[in-house]
């Protein structure tokens, strides 16, 4: 029984237990910025609301590590005047494999990097807009994602230290014309609606760092997650941007 309590804290305490064997429900919690000139050329700020899943395997006796998220966050968001609101619902899901390499500058220091798969899709609503009131969101995305931990220790719990970023490459969204009503749309107008995403029209990226702190056979994390969302097409611009406290717990 001590033998198997001992391999039990040696896998929370390094790599291959503290940061690839892994399901955490999180939320989030922080400032948003939303622009959407097919709505309004005024930029609205407010508060990000987020929940998420996040599982984390290791294979291939730990050369490997793939990862799946998925999550929706909300943000409610008013004009600089004051008199009108925003709401902006997405649903995002992210899978990625991501190539490991250990004890890089010291045995406790490991990076990966990789592919990484995302959908994103949801609404943005404006309250007083009477011609068009709601826009859609959708974008699919191939893209690289990469990340560095450490496992170390506060007094004698171990912790593990993970900044990740996402940054799609190339992809396919959703956009209608300027001032094309989405009556028009369901009648059959659909022509350009579709755009193929790259750097030159639309950049995404997301940035985590936090800190899961093991006890036991629960894991805490606590971190700060960085979103934006850019792209002008079709004399359209969007840039959102978000940034949050992150708060989650992994009970085994």
């Amino acid at each position: 029984m001590k033998r198997i309590l001992t391999y039990i804290l040696a896998l929370l305490a390094v790599s291959a237990g503290a940061q690839e064997r892994l399901s955490m429900f999180m939320v989030d919690g922080g400032y948003a910025s939303v622009h959407d000139s097919y709505l309004t050329p005024i930029t609205y700020d407010g508060f990000d609301l987020g929940l998420s899943f996040e599982a984390m395997r290791g294979m291939r006796a730990g050369q490997w590590l793939w990862q799946l998220q998925v999550g929706a966050d909300y943000n409610h968001v008013e004009n600089p005047a004051g008199n009108n609101d925003l709401h902006k619902l997405m649903g995002d899901l992210s899978f990625n494999m991501q190539r490991c390499w250990r004890g890089v500058f010291t045995p406790k220091l490991n990076f990966s990097a990789g592919p990484m798969a995302q959908l994103r899709a949801g609404i943005v609503y404006d309250e007083v807009n009477s011609n068009n009131p709601v826009t859609v969101r959708a974008h699919s995305n191939l893209g690289v994602t990469g990340s560095a931990w450490l496992n170390t220790r506060l007094g004698r719990m171990p912790i593990t230290l993970r900044y990740q970023a996402q940054l799609p490459v190339l992809g396919a969204f959703f956009a209608p014309e300027y001032d094309e009503s989405y009556y028009e749309i369901y009648l059959g107008n659909h022509k350009n609606l579709a755009h193929l995403g790259w750097w030159g029209n639309r950049f995404d990226m997301t940035n985590y760092l936090g800190a899961d702190l093991h006890l036991g056979k629960t894991t805490l994390r606590i971190g700060y997650r960085a979103r934006l969302e850019h792209w002008t097409v079709n004399h359209l611009h969007v840039h959102d941007f978000s940034h949050a406290l992150v708060l989650g717990v992994y009970a085994r």
